[in-house]
């Protein structure tokens, strides 16, 4: 998964890493491993996360190429 995050605090008043953990009550690391894309954050802390950046949650996180859902041309 891709993400904005580390666009988004720099355009949140520069924001630290450790400034948005404390917002969104994880450690630092957990920030780091989602902004190196080595760790999904859940859906609860994605969201969290985009109300701290004032973003929406599909303007920060993205999915790549290859986790694209397959479609089934409109039949369920």
């Amino acid at each position: 998964m891709k993400n904005k995050i580390r666009y988004y605090r720099h355009i949140n008043g520069q924001m630290t890493q450790q400034q948005l953990a404390e917002k969104v009550q994880v450690t630092r690391q957990t920030i780091i491993a989602i902004e190196k894309g080595s760790f999904n954050p859940s859906v609860k802390l994605a969201l969290k996360i985009a109300a701290v950046l004032g973003a929406p949650i599909e303007d920060i996180f993205q999915l790549e190429e290859d986790e694209q859902p397959e479609t089934n041309g409109g039949k369920t």
